[in-house]
Order: structure tokens, then sequence, then C-alpha cells
């Protein structure tokens, strides 16, 4: 490696960096918070059969499950400005993402739901609970311990498909790391640092992630000696 070029990715780290950290993960954790509460509601009201409101959420998760996410963004931030509709790049990235990921977050929540024997919900009744009072205390806990390993790894590819903001000029890790491209004429060591970076955050919530599963199976071991 040639001191010119160690030189171009020694200054474009931090300014790679500094972004992803100020962008890329906001993005990723607002546009998440928001899916996960789509996808809860979504999957509670599928879980409970609710009439008319199942079918739109069946519809809503067809319709961007069904989709590229890249043509969502486009639709949303170059789109709807064509019927009088203009959103800033920022929040029109995060209404998307929520919007995708919570529609795949849903099938992930509502196939948890199902997971928990049916007994459970009578024992609720039996105790005195409502049918939301069950849901809260019994239920939702038990399907989102089961379904947090591959929440989690919906998080984690979140991370990695937050590129795809650079489209709608979202200053993001991956458009500065463009923009340093088009500068210094060095694709291949700059789109390597970029992937390095973006690895480097993975793995740091793949950490995460284990630490969260190996808690919730200790609880649950305390819960089954309880029992």
């Amino acid at each position: 490696m040639n001191e010119r070029l160690l030189g171009i990715l020694t200054d474009s780290f931090w300014k790679i960096l500094l972004p992803g950290l100020t962008v890329t993960i906001p993005l990723t954790a607002i546009a998440f918070t928001f899916a996960m509460l789509i996808a809860v509601a979504a999957a509670l009201i599928q879980f409970a059969g609710v009439r008319g409101l199942r079918q739109l959420c069946r519809f809503y998760i067809w319709v961007f499950r069904g989709t590229p996410l890249l043509v969502q963004l486009f639709v949303v931030f170059y789109g709807m400005p064509r019927v009088g509709i203009t959103i800033d790049p920022f929040p029109a990235a995060v209404i998307v993402f929520s919007l995708n990921e919570g529609a795949y977050c849903a099938e992930i929540v509502r196939a948890a739901l199902e997971s928990v024997p049916a007994g459970q919900l009578e024992a609720g009744y039996c105790v005195g609970m409502s049918y939301l009072q069950t849901m809260r205390r019994i239920i939702l806990p038990q399907a989102m311990r089961t379904a947090f390993p591959s929440l989690s790894n919906s998080l984690i590819a979140m991370v990695k498909d937050t590129s795809l903001a650079a489209n709608i000029t979202v200053t993001e890790m991956f458009m500065v790391t463009q923009r340093i491209v088009a500068r210094t004429y060095e694709p291949l060591a700059l789109y390597i640092e970029v992937g390095l970076i973006y690895l480097l955050f993975s793995t740091a919530l793949t950490r995460l992630q284990s630490a969260g599963e190996k808690k919730l199976r200790l609880e649950q071991a305390v819960q089954d000696a309880a029992n």
C-alpha cells in the first residue's frame, strides 16, 4: 500500500465513521423503533382476527414485502412531490424503513404469538384477567422472547440497508464514501473500508444479540425452576 493511499484511507475513516454515528445509527434506531410499534400492532390485530383491520394489515404486509425497498424510497421521496407532498430526505427514509421493516417484523411477531400454547390465554381468563391484560402480561412477553433472535437479525439487516438512503440524498456513510471516491479515484480501497465499518457495526449488534439471548435463556431457566 503506497503512502498516498494510506493517507486517503486514514483521513477518510473518520469522515465516513462520523456520519455513521450521527446519521446511520440514529436512522436505524428511530426507524426500527417505529417498525416494532407497527409490527406489534399489526401482529396483535391479526392474532385477534379483527375483521376488516386484519385484511388491512395483510394488504399492508403484502405490499411492503412484495416491492423493493429502493422503489419504496423513490416513490416517497421523488414521487410524492408530484401530488404536492414533499418530505425531507431523513424523515422520508425513516418513514420508508419503518413501514418496510414493520411489515417483515409483523410476520415474525405474529408467528411468535401463534407459537404460545392456547392454554396460556385460557389461564389468563381463569385468574380474572381481561383479553388485553392477558396479552400484555402473559402472551406477548413469551412471544417476544421467541421472536427476539429473528428481530435482532432484522435490526442488523436494517443497519446495512440504510446504505440505500444515499439514493434519496441522505448523507450517511455510503454517500460520504461515494463523494470521497469521486474526489480520490480509489473505489476499491474506499468501498472495502466502508464495508468494514458496516461490519464493525453489525458485529457490535451481534454481540448485543448474543448477550440478550443469554439473558433470556437464564430468565427462562429461573422461571422453569420456579414452576
